[in-house]
């Protein structure tokens, strides 16, 4: 279902290329197809062609924008099984779940098609005394100007769909990077958008390696960068001058399990086992650390450790598959040695912590020390850690002892444990009654701390895509 060879986009036109990049089956290690490679002075052209576009996106009407996007979405759901199938290979994630986030990406650019008609402004009562009796004041959002998008590997069709979408609803021209290590579903995504009325130099999508990306970063024609990631995003802000700047890079969630749930530890334990092992962990929202009050922790642990220890790991072509390979074999030998670290500090594997090549089984651990990177650092993989707590005081302080803060999970039926936690817990979001893996992609969606700055979401980014624009008018 691959083609032999995909094009990069520049100013919305397909380009072969004489340098090739390799993608490969993430699962089998052979190369499936490979796309053209920009030479690197290609970035420089798609910046100018971003900002020559300026003027002719900002007077691209919303409806004709809301029609480029709907035409998107017919698209997609047409191609609804090569999408799946390409992000299967290239991402190596099981078809089931594949095909998931082939509907994610068709119900965001549903959203931003909603969106982009109802772009308002506001009327402001300007006659607060009589120095300013008869004025009146307007304002409406106006397109920010081309901006620039770094993407990781982990969700090549919906993390990209966060960015572009918004951006053609907001007006904005845009140069994409795309991982070069799951570069299929943006170029797949560039070849429908070609097929609109988009005007030239609207956008450009390139599968360059980060060192070549530096000008997304520091041109300052491009005003805004929006960077998906690891925490080498806090550097790339550093870097880049005076345009706006939005990071969402990652976390190590956790989920409190409250001394209530006794009655619903089954279907708890099917939504923890879910959060941390879809997508074999690698999510930035992917259940880390799962923190159990002491009344129900040994008999939640037997449910988890049964439940793990029953996924089907293999290939992630076969829809049986619920766990795939991790992206490569260096990402699961360092998941490996964090394990190794964690055992010889004390920690004990409930069940898991075998590999071969980039495959990690599912990994249950507990008694793991609060020094050990597992609990510190972004596992990103198939690794879950379980702790007791006696009290929610104690909970809320366990959750909150981390660098990171992009969304938590609490189970409770406790109305004011709920509250509590929202009120309390350092995070961008809290997840009640579910794990912190639960997204919807209307909802505002960032992080607390080194988890980023700025939010995800169609509505929040358009937000951040356009400046606020004022007229005062004057009676005379």
């Amino acid at each position: 279902m691959l083609e032999k060879s995909y094009p990069y986009y520049l100013a919305n036109k397909a380009v072969k290329s004489h340098r090739k990049l390799d993608v490969i089956d993430k699962y089998s290690g052979k190369v499936a197809t490979r796309v053209a490679l920009p030479d690197p002075p290609v970035l420089d052209k798609a910046i100018g062609a971003a900002h020559d576009a300026t003027l002719a996106m900002k007077r691209f009407r919303p409806y004709e924008r809301q029609a480029v996007l709907e035409h998107c979405v017919q698209r997609f759901t047409q191609r609804h099984d090569e999408l799946a199938y390409a992000l299967c290979v290239e991402a190596g994630k099981p078809i089931n779940d594949a095909a998931g986030e082939v509907g994610r990406l068709i119900e965001t650019f549903k959203i931003a098609a909603e969106e982009s008609v109802r772009i308002n402004g506001d009327t402001l009562n300007l006659e607060l005394s009589q120095r300013s009796a008869g004025y009146h004041g307007y304002t409406r959002r106006v397109p920010l100007g081309p901006v620039g998008f770094i993407t990781p590997f982990n969700f090549p069709l919906n993390l990209v769909a966060h960015k572009v979408a918004p951006a053609i609803a907001a007006g904005c021209p845009f140069v994409l990077k795309p991982s070069e290590r799951t570069p299929l579903g943006a170029l797949i995504i560039g070849e429908v958008l070609a097929e609109t009325n988009l005007p030239k130099g609207a956008f450009s999508i390139l599968p360059l390696d980060g060192k070549h990306a530096e000008p997304l970063v520091t041109d300052p024609r491009l005003k805004l960068l929006s960077f998906t990631g690891g925490l080498v995003g806090w550097d790339l802000k550093a870097r880049a001058g005076h345009k706006k700047v939005t990071l969402e890079l990652g976390g190590n969630a956790a989920c409190i399990v409250d001394a209530d749930q006794h009655d619903r530890l089954d279907a708890v334990a099917d939504r923890l086992v879910f959060g941390a092992f879809y997508q074999s962990g690698q999510s930035c929202i992917s259940v880390q650390r799962i923190l159990v009050h002491d009344d129900v922790y040994d008999a939640l642990r037997r449910r988890l450790v049964a439940r793990v220890k029953a996924l089907k790991a293999g290939d992630p072509k076969k829809k049986s598959t619920f766990l795939g390979p991790m992206i490569d074999e260096a990402a699961a030998e360092r998941l490996e040695e964090w394990i190794a670290e964690a055992k010889k500090a004390g920690a004990r594997v409930l069940c898991g912590g075998q590999r071969k090549r980039n495959m990690l089984d599912a990994t249950l651990l507990d008694n793991v020390p609060r020094d050990a990177k597992l609990q510190r650092m972004e596992a990103f993989g198939p690794v879950a850690l379980l702790q007791r707590f006696m009290t929610f005081d104690e909970a809320i302080a366990t959750v909150n002892d981390s660098d990171f803060g992009l969304q938590a999970g609490v189970f409770t039926n406790d109305l004011r444990h709920a509250m509590r936690a929202w009120d309390e817990l350092e995070q961008g979001g809290v997840i009640v009654n579910d794990v912190p893996s639960f997204r919807v992609d209307n909802m505002p969606y960032g992080g607390a701390k080194h988890s980023g700055i700025g939010r995800e979401g169609v509505r929040y980014a358009i937000e951040d895509m356009t400046e606020t624009r004022l007229m005062v008018m004057r009676e005379v």
